[in-house]
């Protein structure tokens, strides 16, 4: 037995040696099989050939090694740190060399096999990996398997011959780069190690190698036909269906459909040589008919987010409570589709997605971003010596997946150019699969896909295409559109959201589309709350643009995601005041609305006076009807009156209780009255004050000091917000960057000038022009204070001047309030709501303490503004507004937010800064795709906007 420091298999770009080829995943089988996950032991080298592999040798002495974690990343567990990029290589771009520092680890694990494990002659065994990065190779008691790349890809390796009943050693080396790091530059953080699950199979003699479950449905006859092809000889049983045939025998009997919405499973049993293998079968059949991607008959509307895995902790290393809580997450937000960014997920992670229902577009684990660099040159999809191991993993993420009902369509990659080797994946999957289309985004003319697929149009760019105006290969306006990105989910936002789902339901070729994407990657660290890139000292590194999810690093969702939920609720409810009824539209692609219950509310200035259920037939999907609403209550209150109509989950589900809310509608009745201070009391002077009803002022300079026992600090006109990074929109971009070019334009400096205080006989005015320095342009903003006995009216009058080229981050007026901590608004609430992502704001009566208020935005900017606000209290004061205002509350200024890179810069302060916004400009997705709509914007135009003020009875 001979062993070698030979590295060369690190640069070769075949895809290894010595594995088995791939095969189709499942669960369990009543075949032995014994987990390898657990605590191996671990030494890190500097370099791929810093160490001979003589520890692969059995007796080899490794006591003296560190304890891993496996399933797991080295760099998360104290050897080494982890590294970010977008796109570009963290190394040089020499394809297929890598550096040669190369950090390498190696593993070793010593198992004994259960006592009742099978002896030889019973059949063999298979070592199976289901995720290392980037390249392994692997030894087991001293005899060498073999190597691999494909770091989200299954490899197996024959053992049966080499295992004995105890002291097995499992020796792993693992090289972070490799020849496989040029195909896997997905947007993700560079983590070496074991992250998926490493497993001891028996194979029982005479058992299937594979097999291919085939289930389709007939939608006009509603008949599905199964038919499971193997490479042994078995027999396939059914026992709900009466089925019982011979491995490739097609039998076709009466089943309900499988689909996202009504994700019905048939358990079944494939049984070959010895082996029981449990089948979950979902009836349905995928097709390509008049231009449209139809399901069982019917054409889908996708409402899915971009998945990558992670946890905080763990990296991709998931175990299934984690998957499970992503996919709960997911249905409970009305999402029903997945893209699997940008690599196949963890099996079970599917499992999950047949048995609760999500339509899955299952990636390759292929992307050659960084090539874009040079122009794609060198470009290893449009190499041929590359193209085995293309193929290669293609054929793994097939075969693995393939019995997957909720596998709809297969990706070749992401953002990988094109190429010769890209037709040659797609030429075998046609091949292999002819039952689901083939997408691949970067193939414009779509010549080797059957889905024309973008990222991150504008909304009018995508009208276009749903209009068939969008030009290109004829080839191209024939098929489905779908948008595999868009509504980048990074900070405060996506905005937009709402008006691209009108533009997917007003076309039928617009299929819908996939946000970027589901998760925050921030890694939990003591120092920041949550790190991102260049925290751990990265040479390159795209900061916080790891952090772009729907869902915080800790899977608690952010308002993106309580807003998708409520633009994509499939369950439409447009209220009729006059006619006193509701029009209910089933916006479902296959379920009838027999799960759902609705229930009425009537509201008076937000207070619940009358509440009943609704009759709602169960409508078929598309259909709609109007249902009629209760009479309003005879003894309601004066004021503004809402209906809301929700609709709920009539019993519970298997991702969801009973009473769960999928839907809700709500529309006014009648209009509220408008606030306003008669000016019975004029201002007095007295010395260096000036009072006015229940305020003070300062006789100088006009400012508000207290209003009754509360005092008041710095209220000013206020136009700059912390800015988003949507605001601050990616480097890249032709279009204009607001962020950018507001500070460029010194809006976050703004300097307040004095022009007037004058005392008038019913009035308090004082006249200031803001402006920043070394600018010409400005706003005259006019402050006049009326007073009653007990309430102080504001109206704030402003006035361009000069010349405005670009919109305003915000325009309302900002104060300071020495003490606060509870608040209570009448308005749009719970959450956060901006101009253009604003539909899950429901008006009503709510509360929080200020901390409540703020949204923990890794990279911190502005947020926590609650809309259409009519009224608030925190700190002793009420504040009526006229219009409706935004509110933000927070115990740091906004300079200070703006200045802080992490949660743990921001360090409340003794006041409570307060923004009663008279409008905002709005989100966008800019740090990856368009701005905000124009209309959306806030241009410096005359406003006029007031509150009322009063000081809240102890």
């Amino acid at each position: 037995m001979s062993f070698r420091t030979d590295t060369a298999y690190v640069e070769d770009v075949s895809p290894g040696s010595g594995v088995l080829p791939p095969r189709a995943w499942y669960a369990a089988s009543d075949a032995k099989s014994l987990s390898l996950n657990g605590s191996w032991r671990f030494r890190l080298s500097d370099t791929a050939d810093a160490e001979d592999d003589s520890f692969a040798r059995e007796g080899y002495d490794a006591s003296g090694w560190a304890e891993l974690a496996v399933p797991g990343h080295w760099v998360l567990q104290g050897h080494g740190s982890p590294a970010y990029t977008n796109h570009l290589y963290p190394f040089p771009v020499d394809p297929p060399r890598v550096p040669t520092e190369n950090p390498t680890g190696d593993h070793l694990r010593v198992f004994d096999l259960p006592g009742d494990w099978p002896d030889r002659s019973d059949g063999g065994a298979v070592l199976r990996f289901d995720g290392v990065e980037s390249c392994a190779r692997v030894w087991l008691n001293g005899a060498e398997l073999g190597e691999f790349k494909g770091s989200r890809l299954p490899h197996e390796f024959t053992v049966g011959a080499l295992l004995k009943p105890a002291g097995n050693v499992l020796a792993v080396r693992v090289h972070q780069w490799s020849s496989g790091s040029y195909l896997e530059d997905q947007d993700q953080w560079w983590l070496p190690g074991i992250f998926r699950d490493v497993t001891l199979l028996h194979r029982p003699a005479g058992s299937a190698p594979d097999f291919f479950v085939h289930a389709s449905y007939d939608h006009a006859a509603g008949t599905g036909t199964l038919r499971v092809d193997s490479g042994a000889l078995g027999r396939v049983s059914v026992p709900d269906l009466g089925i019982d045939v011979a491995t490739g025998e097609p039998v076709t009997v009466p089943v309900e459909p499988w689909s996202a919405e009504t994700p019905r499973l048939y358990d079944g049993v494939l049984a070959a040589g010895g082996e029981q293998v449990p089948l979950r079968i979902g009836f349905r059949t995928v097709e390509l008919s008049d231009g449209l991607i139809k399901v069982n008959g019917r054409t889908v509307l996708f409402k899915g987010v971009n998945r990558h895995e992670w946890h905080p902790e763990r990296g991709r290393a998931l175990d299934l409570a984690t998957m499970r809580e992503d996919v709960l997450l997911m249905k409970r937000h009305n999402v029903n589709a997945v893209r699997t960014s940008h690599y196949p997920p963890h099996p079970a992670f599917l499992d999950l997605c047949d048995e609760l229902g999500l339509w899955v577009v299952d990636e390759c684990d292929l992307e050659t971003h960084g090539f874009i660099e040079q122009g794609w040159r060198d470009n290893p999809v449009d190499d041929d010596r590359w193209t085995p191991a293309l193929l290669d993993r293609a054929a793994r993420m097939v075969e693995r997946d393939k019995n997957h009902p909720a596998v709809v369509v297969w990706s070749l990659g992401n953002e990988a150019g094109t190429g010769r080797g890209l037709t040659a994946m797609a030429e075998w999957i046609h091949g292999r699969d002819p039952s689901r289309p083939v997408h691949y985004e970067g193939d414009f003319d779509c010549r080797d896909t059957d889905v024309y697929s973008r990222m991150y149009l504008p909304h009018a760019e995508v009208e276009r295409i749903g209009r068939g105006l969008d030009g290109g290969a004829r080839r191209r306006r024939e098929l489905p559109f779908f948008l595999c990105e868009y509504g980048h989910a990074m900070g405060n936002g996506p905005g937009g959201l709402a008006d691209y789902q009108r533009l997917f339901e007003a076309h039928e070729r617009l299929q819908g589309g996939f946000v970027w994407e589901w998760i925050d990657h921030g890694v939990k660290d003591e120092r920041f709350g949550y790190a991102y890139g260049g925290d751990f000292g990265e040479e390159l590194h795209d900061g916080n643009f790891v952090c772009d999810g729907l869902v915080f690093p800790d899977r608690r969702p952010s308002p993106g995601l309580v807003e998708y939920k409520k633009v994509i609720e499939p369950v439409a409810i447009e209220g009729d005041p006059v006619g006193g009824a509701v029009r209910v539209t089933n916006k479902h692609d296959f379920a009838d609305l027999s799960a759902l219950a609705f229930a009425w509310a009537y509201q008076v200035d937000g207070e619940t006076v009358a509440s009943g259920a609704l009759p709602v037939p169960p409508l078929a999907p598309g259909e709609s009807a109007e249902v009629k609403l209760p009479e309003p209550p005879a003894a309601a209150p004066a004021g503004e009156a809402h209906w809301t109509v929700r609709a709920l989950l009539a019993a519970g589900t298997a991702w969801a209780p009973a009473g769960h809310v999928v839907a809700w509608g709500q529309f006014a009745v009648s209009a509220r009255p408008r606030p306003s201070v008669p000016a019975s009391r004029g201002p007095v002077r007295g010395g260096s004050l000036i009072t006015l009803g229940p305020a003070s002022f300062d006789a100088r300079t006009g400012a508000l000091r207290a209003i009754g026992p509360v005092a008041v600090t710095g209220l000013r006109l206020d136009v700059w917000r912390a800015t988003t990074d949507n605001d601050d929109g990616a480097p890249w971009q032709s279009d204009v960057r607001h962020g950018p070019l507001w500070r460029e334009l010194g809006l976050h400096r703004m300097r307040h000038r004095l022009d007037a205080v004058e005392v008038a006989e019913d009035a308090l005015t004082v006249r200031t022009r803001v402006a920043p320095a070394a600018r010409e342009f400005g706003l005259s903003a006019v402050y006049r204070w009326t007073a009653d006995a007990t309430r102080l009216g504001l109206t704030v009058s402003v006035t361009p001047d000069g010349d405005w080229t670009v919109p305003l981050p915000r325009l309302g007026v900002r104060f300071g309030l020495a003490a606060a901590d509870r608040v209570r608004w009448y308005g749009g609430g719970p959450g956060e709501a901006y101009p253009d992502s604003v539909t899950a704001a429901e008006v009503g009566r709510w509360q929080s303490d200020v901390d409540e208020l703020q949204t923990p935005y890794v990279r911190p900017q502005e947020n926590g503004a609650r809309a259409g606000v009519r009224w608030a209290e925190l700190g002793g004061l009420r504040v009526e507004g006229d219009p409706e205002f935004f509110l933000t509350a927070r115990r740091w200024t906004t300079e200070h937010l703006d200045a802080a890179a992490h949660l743990t810069d921001l360090v409340p302060g003794d006041t409570v800064w307060v923004n009663l916004d008279h409008a905002l400009h709005g989100l966008g997705s800019q740090s990856c795709g368009p701005g905000p709509l124009p209309r959306y914007f806030l241009r410096a135009e005359p406003a006029r906007f007031s509150f009322v003020f009063s000081a809240v009875p102890a």
